[in-house]
Parts: structure tokens; sequence; C-alpha cells
């Protein structure tokens, strides 16, 4: 992506009142204003090793460990930190491991068998949408 100027940028966000503005103080503020929703429920059933690697599902506390063949469970949350609750939402409704948590972006991957992880993505999805009063998607499977 290109750079652009501060005119630029001012001359795009306000094209007629710019003129008004030349020469004042402006302070750019930016906000994140998060809905309560799960955007993105998908389970992903057997899996290659590639994928595993891809995700760095191999790595770290998880170093010498071989998924091939489990299912990964992938889930996005709004507000990123609602990730901490659907993870033990999850390892307390199914025998499942927490590949990855992001507390930042919202992201959740689990692993385990088919059932077990379905079984955990159906859960979470169900407490967010009726306990939580969050939007939930469709859980998908491929």
């Amino acid at each position: 992506m290109a750079r652009i100027t501060t005119e630029e940028l001012l001359e795009k966000l306000f094209h007629d009142d710019n003129e008004h503005l030349k020469g004042k103080k402006l302070r750019l503020t930016r906000v994140r204003v998060p809905g309560k929703e799960v955007c993105l429920a998908h389970v992903l059933n057997p899996s290659e090793t590639c994928i595993y690697q891809n995700l760095a599902l191999h790595i770290g506390v998880h170093e010498g460990e071989d998924h091939t063949g489990e299912a990964i469970g992938l889930i996005r949350f709004t507000p990123w930190e609602a990730v901490v609750v659907a993870a033990d939402v999850a390892v307390k409704s199914a025998d499942v491991q927490i590949g990855f948590m992001d507390r930042f972006c919202g992201s959740l991957i689990l692993t385990g068998g088919l059932t077990e992880v379905m079984t955990a993505v159906k859960e979470v999805v169900r407490f967010f949408d009726e306990v939580l009063g969050f939007k939930t998607c469709e859980i998908h499977k491929s």
C-alpha cells in the first residue's frame, strides 16, 4: 500500500470541508467498536500434516506432537477477549486440546477427534448464543 501525506488523508476524509480545516490543529482517533459475535465456526477433518505445520501446531508446547488425521476446530470472536471464555467452555464440554488461543485477535483453534471437536464447537456456539446473547454463525464442516 502506498503511503499518503496528512494532507491527502484529510482530503480523502473530509472532501469539501478540507479547506475550512486547513491551518487548524486536528486530532484523529481510531476507535474499534466490536459487536458481540461468533463470526466463524468451522471444523476440518481429517487434517493433513501441512495444515498443522502451517498453523504452527507442531511447535511450542505442541513440539514433537503429530496431529495428522485429527480434526481442527476454528472459532473467531468479537470482542477478542471472549476467546478465553470460549476456551474454557470447549475444554469442559469435550476432550479437546487448545491448539492456539489469541486474546488479542479473538481466534481459537481446537484439536482432537472429530466427534469431540464438533461437540466442543457446538457447545461454544450454543453457550455464546443462548447464555451470553452473542450473534452467532452456523457451524461449517469440511
